[in-house]
């Protein structure tokens, strides 16, 4: 019996750490792919000799894509997880790092459309929304089969944030983030509960604003602390969440960045980005999008979080007429 196959572009600290949730789950044989000489390949054998700790039987390799030939062994994946790109440097605009990133999603896309075009891709690439609709451009994948990462962290992290002000379960805090990854993504207080409790019967105004601007920079959180790097942990697991909605079709109703078409714009009126919205995961990719009722300060959020992103595939579009 064939097992899944996931490939992973990018084997540093997220692609790494992912990787190894990936095998300890039994999601599938992962092949492992990056740039630097030996990385993917160590990587991959690091990881391959602690699966008897995890009793689980998957295969996992690394290979090196300065050999043309490396992204055959991409063949026939089931799910293509993207998280190559480079981080942004002193002296570097944003400009500067969204096209250098650029770059490599028209690279990686290309051996996507080479060799396993028929995969559902999950990318993870900074900032997500964007690189998804970069990548769909580099492909031309139907864009029900593509999905970035964003509010599935963004939305971990708020429920994490919730759970420890009220001292509850984690598991019992259901609350998420919808918009682009970044300072302008929006929490959803209003369907945010404990057990079905509003939030707002449970915690003031002022708390609840505190949450939300510590969910919004959390990411800067950690990369204060660690001074060289950035988060790789908490998105690992939030990647693993979606990919096994994929592999084991388990329908799970995610926030993620997915491809608006116009079709769901009654409340969201946007059309033509890769944005985070509620979505049901499974085999088939993005399987439905489920519409939002937005109030007034919610609906001025929202449309600050579209405008942001649709002037980011602005640049994503001016790359690549010029390519």
């Amino acid at each position: 019996m064939r097992r899944n196959k996931i490939s992973v572009i990018g084997a540093g600290n997220v692609g790494a750490t992912l990787a190894q949730f990936l095998a300890a789950k039994e999601l599938g044989d992962i092949y492992l792919f990056d740039v630097v000489d030996g990385v993917p390949e160590g990587k991959a054998l690091d990881i391959a000799e602690g699966t008897p700790h995890f009793r689980t039987s998957v295969e996992v390799k690394g290979f090196t894509t300065t050999n043309p030939e490396a992204y055959k062994n991409m063949a026939d994946s089931d799910v293509i997880v993207v998280t190559a790109g480079l981080a942004r440097k002193p002296g570097m605009s944003r400009d500067d790092l969204l096209n250098k990133n650029l770059e490599i999603i028209s690279d990686v896309g290309k051996n996507i459309k080479k060799y396993s075009p028929n995969s559902v891709l999950v990318v993870v690439s900074n900032p997500a929304d964007i690189m998804a609709y970069a990548l769909q451009k580099a492909t031309g994948i139907n864009p029900k089969m593509i999905m970035g990462l964003g509010g599935s962290l963004d939305s971990s992290r708020f429920r994490y944030f919730i759970a420890q002000e009220l001292g509850v379960a984690v598991e019992d805090v259901n609350a998420f983030v919808i918009g682009g990854h970044g300072d302008d993504m929006v929490p959803f207080v209003r369907y945010s509960s404990v057990s079905g409790i509003p939030i707002s019967n449970l915690l003031s105004k002022e708390k609840i604003d505190e949450i939300i601007k510590r969910t919004r920079f959390g990411g800067g959180e950690i990369v204060n602390y660690l001074k060289t790097g950035s988060a790789y942990y908490a998105p690992g697991i939030s990647i693993t969440a979606m990919v096994e909605s994929i592999i084991r079709d388990r329908k799970r109703v995610i926030p993620c960045a997915a491809y608006l078409d116009g079709s769901k714009g009654k409340h969201y009126n946007a059309s033509g980005i890769f944005i985070g919205v509620p979505i049901k995961i499974g085999k088939d990719g993005v399987e439905e999008i489920y519409e939002m009722d937005f109030n007034k300060d919610e609906l001025a959020l929202w449309e600050k979080t579209v405008l942001s992103v649709k002037n980011s595939c602005k640049l994503v579009d001016q790359f690549f007429s010029k390519n």
